[in-house]
């Protein structure tokens, strides 16, 4: 028997009309305290990816020797843009499967837009502050979202039929993929929720430049 290291509940909460509900997925770190940026894919089993978006430029910020936001979602052929917003010099770097670059950003400036052209979870640090990394979460999956504060992420209007949800997050044990269910989705509303054990955030140790 399989033992999981997360462990999930699905429930049907209220009715909506019948052909459209929501689904609300709620995450914790296997203590109890919610799960923010975690990244909730969801897809039909008869549709796999995403329809045809006009490509965004997203912009990574560097304030106060942390990288802001911690996670960010991509689609594929987006662009990211690297600003550096502290008084000292940056260097931005990437030796991730689904994209590599390396920049050396001083106070001010910025990088020249990267663009984001193939799905995958893409980790970025810094090799002058060890502290320092966000993570480029590209995905084709139709619906995609990070969950907020609350480890909470909602999607709406959802048709019914059969849905595959993922949850990833940069926390997770190495080896230990998120949950990974299969879920139909009815006349009502619907809540999915996890708890997963999580590393302790990286960004959290070593020293800091205060300002």
């Amino acid at each position: 028997m399989r033992v999981r290291s997360w462990v999930m509940a699905l429930a049907v909460v209220a009715a909506v009309d019948a052909t459209a509900a929501d689904l609300t997925v709620t995450i914790d770190d296997g203590h109890g305290k919610p799960a923010a940026s975690a990244v909730v894919s969801l897809r039909r089993e008869d549709a796999s990816q995403a329809e045809p978006h006009a490509a965004v430029t997203r912009i990574i910020d560097q304030r106060h020797e942390t990288f802001v936001p911690y996670v960010e979602i991509f689609r594929p052929g987006d662009q990211v843009v690297f600003r550096n917003s502290d008084r000292t010099r940056h260097h931005v770097y990437s030796f991730s499967v689904a994209k590599t670059f390396e920049f050396v950003i001083a106070p001010g400036e910025q990088s020249p837009p990267v663009t984001l052209d193939r799905a995958g979870e893409i980790a970025v640090g810094c090799n002058i502050h060890d502290h320092m990394i966000t993570h480029l979460f590209v995905s084709d999956a139709p619906w995609v979202a990070r969950s907020d504060e609350n480890g909470r992420v909602g999607f709406k209007g959802l048709s019914n039929g059969t849905y595959v949800l993922d949850v990833w997050h940069p926390q997770l044990r190495p080896g230990r993929g998120g949950p990974h269910e299969t879920i139909e989705i009815g006349d009502a509303a619907a809540t999915a929720k996890y708890s997963m054990p999580l590393l302790p955030d990286p960004r959290e140790t070593g020293d800091r430049r205060r300002y």
